[in-house]
C-alpha cells in the first residue's frame, strides 16, 4: 500500500471539516475522490500535504507516518500536489515556473522535461510567454508539469477540469492518462465523466467522513448510489 489515510479529523479555524475520513491508495492506480461540493475532498488533499494538518488520526506514506511533518518534507519524500487554484507564478515565464519546481537540474530531470514538453505541446509552443497569460487549460498542464517534473511517486490532483471548456477536459484527461503509466494518482473530480474514464478505485466522502468505497467499475453501474452522494444519474 502506497498511502494510508486512518480516521483523519481537520479543522480549518472553528470549523470541522474532516471528521472521519479514511481510505488507502494502491501503486500504480488512479484512486477518486468524490463527493458534492462541501464535503470535505479539497482539505483531505491539504492534509495530506500537510497544508492543514489534521488534529487526529494518521496518514502513512510507504508505511513512514507524515501527519504532522511540514509540507516541504512531504513533498522531498515524493508526494506533488496540484492545487485547485493550479498555484503557477503568473509573473514568470513557462521556462521560469519550471525551473522553480525543479530540485535539481540532472540528466534525469532534463530528460523528464522533455517527456512533458511531448504530452503538453502547447507548453513548448509558448515557453517564453508568461504563465498569467496563458489560457486556462494551457495553466492547468503547467501546474500538472510542475508537480511531475521531480518524478513525484504520488500526485494529488484537485478539480484538473475545472472551468475547462470540453476540448481542453479531453486533452487533460488523456494527460492523466499518460501520467498514470508513470505515477500513482489520487484525483478529487466534479467531472464524473472524467473520474469514471481514468479512475481504478472511489472513496466517496460525504460530510467529513468517508461514506463508501469501491471499484469504479461499481459505481459506473450503481445509479442509485450516484445519485445519493453524487446528485447525478
Amino acid at each position: 500500500m502506497l498511502l494510508k489515510v486512518e480516521s483523519i479529523e481537520t479543522y480549518i479555524e472553528q470549523y470541522h471539516i474532516l471528521q472521519g475520513v479514511s481510505f488507502e491508495v494502491k501503486k500504480g492506480e488512479v484512486t477518486v475522490l468524490l463527493g458534492r461540493n462541501g464535503a470535505g475532498k479539497t482539505t483531505t488533499l491539504r492534509s495530506i500535504m500537510g497544508l492543514n494538518a489534521p488534529s487526529k488520526g494518521k496518514i502513512s506514506f510507504k508505511d513512514k507516518e507524515i501527519q504532522g511533518l511540514p509540507t516541504y518534507q512531504i513533498a522531498n519524500l515524493g508526494i506533488g500536489y496540484v492545487p485547485e487554484n493550479q498555484g503557477i507564478f503568473a509573473d514568470l515565464t513557462v521556462e521560469e515556473n519550471m525551473k522553480v519546481a525543479m530540485k535539481k537540474q540532472d540528466e534525469q530531470t532534463m530528460k523528464r522535461q522533455e517527456w512533458i514538453l511531448e504530452l503538453f505541446p502547447d507548453l513548448k509552443k509558448f515557453w517564453k510567454k508568461r504563465g498569467g497569460a496563458l489560457s486556462g487549460g494551457q495553466k492547468q498542464m503547467l501546474s500538472m508539469s510542475r508537480a511531475f517534473i521531480n518524478n513525484s511517486e504520488l500526485l494529488l490532483v484537485d478539480e484538473p477540469s475545472k472551468g475547462l471548456a470540453p476540448i481542453m477536459v479531453e486533452v487533460v484527461m488523456n494527460a492523466i492518462m499518460e501520467l498514470k503509466k508513470e505515477a500513482t494518482i489520487i484525483l478529487v473530480e466534479q467531472n464524473f465523466m472524467m473520474a469514471s474514464t481514468i479512475g481504478d478505485r472511489f472513496y466517496i466522502i460525504d460530510d467529513g467522513m468517508t461514506a463508501y468505497e469501491g471499484d469504479m467499475n461499481v459505481l459506473k453501474e450503481d445509479e442509485a448510489l450516484r445519485r445519493k452522494y453524487l446528485g447525478i444519474a
